[in-house]
């Protein structure tokens, strides 16, 4: 390795770049898989944004050292790297997304083998690849936080739809309660001004029809009074006029005799 090779140079070079770019690498052991299972493996890593590619383990090994990743101990037998980088889209590739596609081979070709891996400056177990591989795709997540988000809002938007609505209830329950308590009473004094003045009223029409009365009242005995006294006297002459005549008849009565 004094004096490597150009294409061995350009593939330690590729590696590095790759390490330092991708999102997340998976090392693998491919040995036993065949041929047409790594094309397949690959086609499913690419819709994902995957790149997968086999690399011998010097090569590897050196990139890793280069740029400060140390990852000796899974670089062992035939190794095969998976990157995260873009989908065939030009979209980022999901390094969730590739982590379930390399378990979920593995469970249909055991020869696959993840070995381990490395994310945001950490070397990663197998262990820890296979919990990134039961994360929920990242679509998933960002659906559920939008959901999060929209909860709220969604609220508030009723809340504030509400409230002209319970306004306007309050609003006609005060009025037919009568208005809110300890509020100024002007309609009541208004209303018994108002009452006041249609008593004094009442009493000024009282005082009146009295008098009008009284006085008719008074008028009516006296002329009553007038027409029994001339009544009397009539009725006193009308005897007296009788008296006269039968008193005159009885002279000329005697006088005959």
């Amino acid at each position: 390795m004094d004096n490597p090779r150009p294409e061995k140079v350009a593939a330690i070079t590729e590696v590095k770049e790759r390490f330092t770019s991708a999102q997340s690498v998976y090392v693998t052991e491919y040995r036993g898989l065949t041929v047409d299972a790594l094309a397949e493996l690959r086609n499913s890593l690419r819709e994902n944004g995957g790149y997968y590619k086999v690399y011998k383990n010097t090569l590897v090994r050196r990139a890793a050292n280069e740029a400060g990743i140390e990852m000796d101990e899974q670089l062992l037998g035939p190794t095969a790297l998976a990157f995260t980088e873009q989908r065939p889209d030009g979209s980022e590739g999901d390094l969730v997304s590739v982590a379930k596609t390399l378990r979920d081979f593995a469970k249909k070709n055991p020869d696959l083998v993840i070995k381990g891996g490395y994310y945001e400056g950490e070397v990663l177990g197998p262990e820890e690849v296979q919990q990134l591989a039961d994360v929920e795709p990242r679509e998933v997540l960002l659906a559920k936080f939008a959901g999060l988000l929209q909860a709220p809002m969604a609220k508030f938007a009723g809340l504030m739809a509400a409230l002209p609505r319970d306004f306007a209830y309050g609003l006609q329950a005060l009025i037919d309660n009568g208005g809110a308590p300890g509020a100024p009473e002007s309609a009541p004094a208004e209303a018994a001004e108002e009452s006041t003045d249609s008593d004094d009223a009442a009493e000024a029409s009282a005082d009146e029809a009295p008098a009008d009365d009284a006085e008719s009242n008074d008028d009516a005995p006296a002329a009553e009074a007038e027409e029994q006294a001339e009544a009397s006297e009539d009725a006193t002459e009308e005897p007296t006029a009788e008296a006269s005549d039968d008193a005159e008849a009885a002279e000329e009565t005697k006088e005959e005799e």
